[in-house]
């Protein structure tokens, strides 16, 4: 039998303090990490407006109580909706994340850290009109860049060495932390009220990845992450009202997230934070593909355009080999049926096939009515994939950071085209000078989606004014995008 567990309260965890003590005091003064989290920002927005036209995705918007509509409230972009900041930040992170075209953060675990930008956005809105109702400065876009750099760096930095998929966890766990941390400032949270947020959070229930992979790959993923983001800002102000914490909840002898989930290891830290990881984010821009997949894509858009050179089709494929890297093969190699489009935007065969018989990939092609063109499960049959264990080595490099994959096709008569190597994808930092205007026209896109050309016109022109922008108030910002 055990000895006793001493009933001391210990001191806050140093994982705990460290966020704490980082968005309560880190200055942001790095020019890169600005410039680059008002493309995020646009991008991610412009994300949530594509989604508007899936109705599996409005149908899971509004307010709890349908006409609910919250004086002072936080607004939803692209829609009629005001909402208490809770309910509004699972609005607007379902809307960014229901295409899976927002950024991406690949390491030892993946994530989309603009996931947070749910509630970030729906938080700054809220306190920015109960402080012009109060006769108070509201707050500004410069604050709610700041807060997604923060946001990103906490998730990033934390996912750089801690694998939460092989153990069975779901990346949103790290938005919930990252919201949680961000959020709590600016609701304007003590040091020591921002590490009990903190503490609920982790000792929060985290979610199961059960809802990404075969056989039950479902809808979930698609608002799974504005579920955390929202929960985020619930606890957040649970702590504000003064709610205790939970000082060693990760490394609780027995009871600890370490001990109970995490298989008795301790995090491991690569770097402090500061603002690395917005830095070196990875923008999907031109598609809505998960993003160990997107050099697969670009490579298989060459090969069409070569297939179509020879005047050969997917009828004339033998074979396709696809040269990836380990953590491809673990999330997204799929064989069999694809029930939905969850699953076969999680299937490379399936975003392979797709462009090289039609030449594109766009959110529609994972519908239903798409799918059931019987070439493409015909191509799939014929693409394997096999690790190339340098590619795996330069995916985890920190200075390279690549998702590199090659493919190569043989053809029924025996010939092959050349191998297309693709190691770095346009929404990669090295590639940020031909990727930042594609990411512009992809926004400008998906602002015609929603808006008449006038108000979308006015929502990128400031957009574009990197000064005026960071200066406007939020509520004024948010109120550019109402309908």
């Amino acid at each position: 039998m055990g000895g006793h567990i001493s009933n001391v309260r210990p001191k806050p965890d140093k994982v705990l303090v460290d966020i704490a003590d980082y968005v309560l005091n880190y200055k942001v003064k790095s020019k890169e990490a600005f410039d680059t989290a008002r493309y995020c920002l646009m991008d991610t927005l412009g994300c949530g407006f594509e989604a508007l036209e899936y109705p599996a995705c409005t149908k899971m918007l509004g307010p709890v109580v349908p006409g609910t509509i919250v004086p002072n409230g936080a607004k939803v972009p692209g829609t009629p909706y005001q909402l208490d900041p809770v309910m509004a930040a699972f609005n607007i992170g379902a809307m960014i994340r229901w295409l899976d075209f927002n950024d991406t953060w690949l390491a030892a675990e993946w994530g989309h850290p603009s996931d947070n930008l749910g509630g970030i956005l729906a938080v700054a809105d809220w306190l920015s009109r109960n402080a012009v109702a109060a006769g108070k400065p509201p707050l500004t876009v410069h604050d709610v860049l700041t807060a997604m750099i923060k946001a990103h760096e906490i998730q990033g930095c934390i996912a750089l060495e801690n694998s939460f998929n092989k153990v069975g966890l779901d990346h949103v766990v790290l938005v919930k932390i990252a919201s949680t941390a961000v959020v709590s400032q600016m609701l304007g949270l003590t040091r020591d009220e921002i590490i009990n947020a903190l503490s609920l959070a982790w000792v929060d229930g985290q979610s199961l990845r059960t809802y990404r992979h075969a056989p039950n790959t479902g809808s979930r993923k698609s608002w799974a992450a504005g579920d955390a983001t929202s929960r985020a800002v619930r606890l957040a102000l649970i702590a504000k009202s003064g709610e205790m914490g939970y000082p060693s909840v990760l490394t609780a002898k027995g009871w600890g997230f370490y001990d109970v989930l995490f298989k008795g290891n301790e995090f491991k830290f690569q770097r402090p934070y500061g603002s690395y990881v917005m830095e070196q984010v990875l923008f999907k821009i031109s598609f809505p593909a998960e993003f160990h997949s997107q050099t697969a894509v670009e490579a298989a858009m060459t090969i069409h355009r070569e297939m179509r050179k020879l005047g050969k089709t997917d009828q004339d494929v033998k074979k396709i080999t696809i040269r990836t890297h380990e953590a491809c093969i673990r999330i997204i190699d799929k064989k069999g049926p694809l029930d939905n489009p969850a699953d076969r935007d999680h299937c490379i065969q399936y975003m392979v096939a797709v462009p090289i018989i039609f030449g594109r990939l766009e959110a529609s092609d994972y519908e239903d009515s798409i799918a059931a063109d019987p070439r493409i499960d015909k191509l799939r049959e014929k693409i394997e994939c096999v690790e190339d264990r340098q590619f795996t080595k330069d995916y985890h490099d920190p200075q390279k950071r690549s998702i590199a994959n090659a493919l190569t096709v043989e053809f029924t008569d025996g010939k092959k085209l050349k191998e297309i190597v693709v190691e770095y994808p346009i929404g990669h930092k090295r590639r940020r000078k031909e990727g930042m205007p594609v990411l512009v026209e992809k926004f400008k896109t998906n602002l015609a989606r929603v808006f008449a050309q006038k108000q979308a016109q006015a929502v990128l022109d400031l957009c574009m004014d990197p000064k005026r922008l960071a200066a406007t108030p939020v509520n004024e910002f948010v109120d550019l995008m109402a309908r």
